[in-house]
């Protein structure tokens, strides 16, 4: 019976290529609508208050454990084809990590004052995400192995798995604690019946490990996730902020307003990831004009994307924020419709945070990721002390500001270093 289902899950059909791209979409695209609705449907379901505490937990401070428990070693480990590390070191390592998380995320939690069941619901959802980042470990192996359609089979099931059972839980029992219970519960399902059964029937994946492996493993791999650590902590600092200084409410509301930044990021991912591999070969080919015109291309690309949705968000904000109103119920009305203007200005910063994801991976392609860092290190330290500063005197729209500032100052950062690491690479 377990090789049937094996068998069938595994299988690809005439064009495995196909499948691939199809099934690693789906996966995305999945993620991303759970991280973008969830929080939205928890507030409808059970409350302001709640719903501002899931909000939190579910997508600042649990992706940023999240984060912390996947150490940005996916890009390393699929593009791993000389068998550096076998499997098993990953795995080692990743347990690691996922330990570390926890005992960061229940540390945190210790320290900070928030009352049982917030800290419950956020440790809950820590776990939750910290699982997804042990996951992520099979499925950079199922990547590396050739079985990218494996990946977003995964990625989507575990996603439809964990975010219906929650749901499910939470509409029957209207106990956000329990129904968090049930979510990490259907996570582990998940991992044990769509990652780990079938990692074991790809004949080229080699489980042995070395402890002697996690010192050099590590090295080659903390600059990456110091860099990708820093990155979301300045894109969620007004969120921080607003949990620091506003109560539960406020930050479910301007989660809400935050909504569009995930279809922004999801769009920018598509223009973006196809011509990541004609960049690289641009640039190490030293094909210097074909390379700026794609650069070009892309750049305005995105910039006519991002003036459309700004158009859209100043034109359409409002109506559209009524309708969530009326969509989460006679409590929320006129709660929403006064962050309109902080509802633009989150959507202008998620069009800068496309243009600066485009330059990053100009940086990676020139390999300058020093530069990177010091652009992460100096804007960290700005967005520490703007968003609680912003926030503390305007409130929501204090926040939209901070993270609108934050992100065309990365952006700028990017851009600028990228076109003088253009015109320092032309003349090496």
């Amino acid at each position: 019976m377990a090789d049937r289902w094996a068998a069938l899950w595994m299988g690809t059909g005439k064009n495995k290529e196909r499948q691939n791209i199809l099934w690693n979409m789906s996966g995305s695209f999945c993620y991303a609508f759970a991280s973008m609705v969830l929080s939205f449907l928890v507030m409808r379901i059970v409350g302001k208050e709640q719903g501002g505490i899931f909000a939190f937990g579910y997508s600042t401070f649990g992706q940023q454990m999240f984060i912390l428990a996947y150490f940005g070693i996916r890009p390393f480990q699929v593009t791993d084809g000389a068998r550096e590390y076998r499997f098993g070191d990953y795995l080692l390592h990743r347990r690691l990590t996922c330990a570390l998380a926890l005992a960061a995320g229940a540390g945190y939690l210790f320290f900070c004052g928030y009352g049982r069941q917030k800290a419950t619901v956020i440790f809950l959802l820590v776990c939750y995400k910290v699982i997804d980042g042990f996951a992520d470990v099979y499925e950079s192996e199922f990547q590396r192995a050739g079985h990218l359609h494996l990946t977003g089979k995964s990625n989507t099931f575990r996603t439809v798995l964990s975010v219906g059972a929650f749901l499910a839980a939470l509409v029957l029992g209207g106990d956000l604690p329990g129904a968090c219970v049930v979510a990490v519960a259907a996570q582990l399902a998940g991992v044990a019946v769509f990652d780990v059964p079938l990692l074991k029937r790809l004949p080229a994946v080699d489980w042995r490990r070395s402890p002697k492996r996690l010192a050099p493993l590590t090295g080659a791999a903390w600059l990456l996730f110091v860099s990708v650590f820093l990155d979301f902590y300045i894109f969620s600092a007004a969120k921080y902020a607003i949990d620091a200084y506003m109560d539960d409410v406020a930050s479910g509301y301007f989660n809400v307003v935050f909504m569009p930044t995930s279809v922004i990021n999801l769009a920018a991912g598509f223009v973006i990831r196809p011509v990541l591999t004609y960049l690289t070969d641009d640039w190490n080919q030293k094909n210097y004009a074909h390379f700026v015109r794609m650069l070009g291309m892309i750049s305005g690309l995105i910039a006519a994307l991002s003036f459309l949705a700004v158009v859209l968000a100043w034109l359409l904000g409002r109506p559209v924020l009524g309708i969530m109103e009326r969509i989460l119920g006679t409590a929320y009305e006129g709660s929403l419709v006064p962050c309109h203007g902080a509802f633009v200005l989150v959507v202008l910063g998620g069009g800068f945070y496309a243009v600066l994801n485009l330059y990053y991976y100009v940086l990676v392609i020139m390999r300058r990721q020093r530069v990177i860092f010091a652009i992460y290190a100096v804007l960290t330290v700005v967005a520490a002390t703007l968003a609680p500063a912003l926030v503390k005197s305007s409130g929501l729209n204090g926040a939209a500001w901070a993270y609108l500032w934050l992100m065309v100052a990365m952006a700028a950062g990017f851009v600028a270093g990228g076109w003088h690491y253009y015109q320092v690479g032309k003349q090496e």
